[in-house]
């Protein structure tokens, strides 16, 4: 098996914000489609925050929680205490299951952290600007290269339209 890369999925907002009071601030029926299709059979990290808004462990999927609570132990998870650790397990169970891409989902700090390290990501452009209190870092485009790019109409059960695109890290 090769490498297995660092993907960072997130729906973000034209400022930035992808999140407020803990819950995304839309609802995107069509993204959540596309995000249980590229993220299935993957080990999924996630901030405890990010867990306790979705609130059950993502079937068909490793979930992995980060929190810097030692004792945090939840029913169908693996936790770590930090980034590097989670990571650590991600890699052991994509390994063992012959994928190629951890997935990571938030949320802000966890995205803050990982972006540096990561080898991809796809990013479903949400065309509005909201209020919120959570953010996705910055897409630098000396870093990080559009390679795929899908314009999605609103469908009947979505907020907004969106624009899904996939950067791949400069080399």
């Amino acid at each position: 098996m090769n490498e297995i890369d660092i993907v960072l999925v997130a729906a973000v907002a034209q400022n930035g914000v992808i999140g407020r009071e803990g819950d995304m601030p839309w609802r995107l029926a069509s993204d959540f489609r596309r995000f249980r299709q590229i993220t299935m059979g993957k080990p999924q990290v996630m901030g405890r925050k990010t867990f306790a808004s979705i609130g059950k462990p993502l079937p068909g999927r490793t979930n992995i929680i980060v929190s810097r609570d030692p004792e945090l132990s939840i029913e169908g998870c693996l936790t770590a205490n930090s980034l590097e650790d989670a990571l650590s397990l991600a890699r052991a169970d994509a390994s063992a299951k012959g994928v190629d891409e951890i997935c990571i989902q938030g949320g802000g700090e966890i995205y803050r952290q990982a972006i540096r390290l990561a080898d991809r990501l796809r990013i479903t452009h949400v065309e509005t600007e909201l209020q919120g209190d959570t953010v996705f870092p910055e897409i630098d485009p000396d870093v990080w290269e559009a390679t795929e790019e899908e314009r999605v109409p609103a469908g009947e059960k979505d907020d907004y339209p969106t624009r899904y695109v996939v950067y791949e890290r400069r080399r």
